[in-house]
């Protein structure tokens, strides 16, 4: 009987066809880009410190730099106090005037915690930072994610219901209208709505099909005749590769403790790591700019080393290599001072090419962590349950980071299970790797194992 891969193959593998569609498909999610990681800019949390209202009232009237306000503000070398603390003093009973900038602030005894706020290093540019409270902005990305979990089911039951078609144009439909509506919202809260309907629409627009025999024959069709391919008379014959197979469910993937710690860790860590890496940008306190520009170039050679090994040397050593790659890159990026900039800059750089192969590695990875019956299953779960790691990545990120800028970093890697069995009872799996290792020893000459034995005892 004449499957569904076969019928491909005869129809093209990536002829004119399947590219003109990747083509489009291209152009519809570069808006997407700009929304997923607009954070970085809307999110920047600049310099700052406590405010003195005091002190920024004589800033105004003696036409004093932030510099000059600033040392007379908090205490300077160390950055930490300068942001939470502040001088606590009369600036009255001082000689302080527009004329007498200099003043001995040795003599200031006590500090006191920021009660009026703060000042930001800003140059005029505003973000979530500087205009609303910082945990606002964690909720702001957080909501984004909370529309990619929703319209993963929403729109996933839409194209079952009404066709692929008809979904991904009302997805962009409502991408357009949302994203305008982010644009002009007149408050926090009317931004937070249209930034969960734009998420909605984004991730509706990534949700794939449905089971129709005769509408696939007719698409695959159509996509011969334009790649100039001729199909066979067996397209008739068309039968499910996994008619026969067992129907895998979503208790499948929670039924047993192992399976669902598995379940929910790679899907927590897919979206934590990734989207945690790139939000970390706006918090380094570096230029923004520059470093999203060096972030984002590191995106394409991670593309093309991905492209180049998975068909040579598969995808478990490329998958492995780059965790332990963005792993080590992390956690020596903490050890190293920031006077060490540059140095600094190109070892971040190289674990975000190593993190950004494991995400976009993880769908050709993930269908060796389930069992058969479960696979494909496991991997739509595993990419809808991932917006729940997306979901937390902000408020873990920013959070985190307030105690220390590097805390917020994962370390990846999880054994590849066979079997639901295998995942339950690992010591099976030991029993089994040595009956195997018994039975190869079992066939070689007796010569051989003697020999080793006398060597053994020497």
């Amino acid at each position: 009987m004449t499957t569904f891969d076969d019928i491909l193959e005869e129809a093209g593998k990536f002829g004119r066809c399947q590219k003109r569609i990747f083509a489009l498909f291209c152009l519809v999610s570069m808006p997407w880009a700009g929304v997923y990681v607009g954070i970085v800019f809307q999110g920047f949390t600049p310099d700052h410190w406590c405010r003195d209202p005091a002190v920024l009232e004589r800033r105004q009237t003696c036409g004093w730099s932030l510099t000059e306000a600033r040392r007379l503000t908090v205490p300077q070398g160390n950055r930490s106090e300068s942001s939470c603390e502040r001088y606590e003093v009369d600036w009255n009973s001082t000689a302080l005037s527009c004329d007498s900038e200099e003043l001995d602030l040795s003599r200031i005894p006590t500090t006191a915690a920021c009660k009026d706020g703060w000042e930001y290093d800003y140059e005029g540019r505003q973000s979530f930072v500087t205009e609303v409270n910082g945990w606002l902005v964690d909720l702001y990305q957080a909501t984004l994610n909370v529309g990619f979990l929703v319209g993963s089911i929403a729109i996933g039951y839409l194209a079952d219901r009404f066709g692929r078609k008809i979904s991904f144009l009302m997805s962009n439909v409502l991408n357009a209208v949302t994203g305008i509506m982010v644009a002009v919202a007149p408050n926090y809260v009317t931004l937070l709505v249209f930034r969960t309907l734009y998420g909605f629409g984004v991730k509706g627009g990534w949700v794939a099909g449905y089971k129709q025999n005769a509408k696939a024959v007719k698409i695959t069709q159509a996509m011969a005749k334009e790649n100039k391919k001729t199909l066979s008379k067996n397209i008739e014959t068309l039968t499910d590769d996994n008619a026969e197979s067992r129907t895998a469910s979503f208790m499948d993937l929670i039924r047993t403790p192992k399976m669902r710690k598995h379940t929910l860790i790679l899907s927590f860590n897919c979206a934590v790591v990734y989207q945690g890496l790139i939000m970390r940008l706006g918090i380094l306190g570096g230029n923004v700019y520059i470093d999203f520009l060096i972030s984002g170039l590191v995106e394409f050679p991670a593309a093309f080393l991905i492209l180049f090994t998975i068909e040579r040397i598969g995808r478990r050593i490329p998958f492995a290599s780059a965790n332990i790659v963005a792993g080590a890159a992390c956690l020596i990026t903490a050890m190293i001072p920031d006077s060490m900039f540059w140095f600094k800059t190109v070892v971040a750089c190289i674990g975000r090419m190593g993190i950004t192969m494991a995400f976009e590695m993880v769908m050709f990875v993930n269908t060796e962590l389930y069992p058969t019956f479960v696979r494909n299953f496991g991997v739509s779960v595993c990419s809808t349950l991932c917006d729940v790691g997306g979901i937390v990545a902000p408020f873990l990120l920013y959070r985190l980071a307030v105690i220390w800028l590097e805390l917020p970093l994962l370390i990846f890697g999880l054994p590849l299970p066979d079997t639901i069995d295998d995942i339950e009872h690992p010591e099976r799996r030991m029993e089994k790797a040595a009956l195997r290792n018994q039975q190869q020893t079992n066939l070689l000459p007796t010569e051989y194992i003697s020999n080793n034995k006398e060597t053994a005892t020497v």
